[in-house]
């Protein structure tokens, strides 16, 4: 049996590779996607105090330390039995306004618009930033990374830094927000409502009004009939801070609807020995394998996932292209992984939608920004990471210190699908053997989608971590090597 190694994968945030068996004629007999990589944050938060987690815990990721930070926050609100005033929260909700806008700009533009703005089958030194830059000019490339900055700014004005960020407290938040600050923000928000719009516009000139491109949305290879999951506000409209978590099935009905504090009724985690990622099922119906359909506990979070999970977005700009979306794509739910694209640039539009709204609030330049917190005990934070629904379980002892950590992100929701979509696109892709540069670079389209980052997925170790140990003589010749 022939074996196809990718390794490294590449755009995306952490270290993988996939490993592709072919079968004597030359056709996919399966795929495998492994993450190399271990994260051991569970374990050594134990013993901390627990108003340091919201420190810790951003660590996990450079690319969304803003969501660990909050849903860590959420928790110590939950496990400290206190509420945060509605200032408070409005001011979480607009900082997190201004890092969905960073991210989505991040990965449309630099991760995922290479395979469709300078094509899948391009030479791979040309599919990234610098080849998207030369199909669409200098000038809109200045505005991409203008409006990334202008998140980042956002970010930074109410967390202390753009990366990291250290504001959120137990019951509230430690930076209130002047009306200087409220204006400048006012006018950042603005602009980045024009350049999601301006962003979606990219995506039907050169997505939607190619027939190749939406042929290759809507294939086989692509698609996956899974359960999907998203925070939801009280009309079940996305929310990306605050709510309950909807779970929608196949056929847009709803499964099940739960407040974070319930999440260990519906979800369950396995572990296998080919990976360090755990793969979370729904508990009721049950681990089938890596297979779709209603009888398999197999479902996506996510932009795509959000949007399927919900009933529209809170926003007019955003909900007109929520209604475009399915309407062009056949109705909810949606089952193309690529379709996660278009769905985060409506989430994009979404988010500086609603940062501009609030920064207009008239409560957002409030002092009144934190209540004391009570007696220490165990809580649950859920929050809506760009990537999907991220989960920070805290049990505190009577001194306020961690017992125990339980983190089921984003990344680690989506990792059974991921796995699926690599195994299916490999065996649409490859026949008889025949293998080219571009294919390859489409069975990674797959993963893409889902914008993942293992950096923060991983959290589970079996036995002892892999090593390899070279020993070399005076020479640099290579005398041993030792394999554990």
């Amino acid at each position: 049996m022939k074996t196809i190694v990718i390794d490294p994968i590449t755009r995306l945030e952490g270290h993988g590779k996939i490993s592709i068996f072919l079968n004597d004629e030359g056709n996919v007999e399966n795929a495998y996607f492994q993450t190399p990589e271990l994260r051991g944050f569970e374990r050594f938060c134990e013993g901390r105090k627990a108003e340091e987690l919201p420190i810790i815990t951003p660590r996990i990721c450079g690319v969304c330390p803003v969501a660990h930070h909050f849903a860590s926050t959420k928790a110590l609100d939950a496990a400290f039995n206190v509420e945060p005033p509605s200032a408070a929260k409005k001011l979480r909700e607009l900082m997190y306004g201004g890092y969905f806008v960073y991210d989505h700009t991040l990965h449309f533009y630099f991760l995922g618009a290479p395979d469709f703005v300078v094509g899948p089958d391009a030479p791979p030194a040309e599919r990234n930033i610098l080849g998207v830059i030369k199909k669409v000019g200098l000038d809109i490339a200045k505005e991409v990374i203008k409006h990334r900055a202008y998140g980042q700014k956002i970010t930074a004005m109410l967390g202390g830094k753009a990366t990291h960020p250290s504001c959120g407290l137990p019951g509230g938040i430690s930076k209130g927000l002047t009306e200087e600050e409220r204006q400048e923000i006012e006018k950042m928000a603005e602009s980045s409502v024009e350049f999601a719009k301006f962003s979606l516009k990219i995506f039907d000139d050169v997505v939607l009004n190619n027939k190749k491109y939406v042929d290759i949305i809507l294939s086989d290879p692509y698609t996956l009939k899974t359960y999907y999951m998203g925070l939801v506000d009280q009309n079940n409209k996305v929310n990306f801070y605050d709510g309950k978590v909807r779970v929608v099935d196949q056929n847009n009905k709803e499964f099940v609807k739960f407040a974070p504090s319930d999440y260990l009724d519906v979800i369950e985690e396995r572990v296998e020995e080919w990976t360090y990622v755990k793969l979370p099922y729904l508990k009721k119906v049950g681990w089938k394998g890596l297979v779709d359909g209603s009888n398999s506990g197999v479902y996506r979070v996510g932009p795509l996932g959000r949007l399927n999970a919900s009933e529209g977005m809170a926003t007019p700009l955003a909900q007109q292209e929520f209604e475009r979306m399915y309407e062009t794509l056949g109705g909810k739910p949606v089952h193309s992984t690529l379709a996660f694209h278009w769905a985060r640039l409506i989430e994009l539009l979404y988010a500086a939608e609603r940062t501009l709204e609030l920064s207009r609030d008239e409560e957002i330049t409030s002092k009144d920004i934190r209540n004391e917190p009570g007696n220490p005990g165990e809580g649950v934070g859920i929050i809506e990471a760009a990537r999907g629904t991220l989960i920070h379980h805290y049990q505190l002892d009577e001194d306020a210190l961690i017992k125990k950590v339980n983190l089921i992100v984003a990344t680690t929701n989506n990792a059974p699908a991921i796995c699926m979509s690599i195994r299916d696109a490999a065996k649409g892709l490859i026949h008889g053997g025949e293998v080219s540069d571009a294919i390859l670079n489409m069975v990674e389209m797959s993963f893409r989608a889902y914008d993942p980052c293992w950096a923060c997925a991983t959290h589970f170790a079996i036995g002892q971590m892999p090593l390899e140990v070279k020993i070399y003589d005076h020479n640099k010749k290579l005398l041993k090597v030792v394999k554990r």
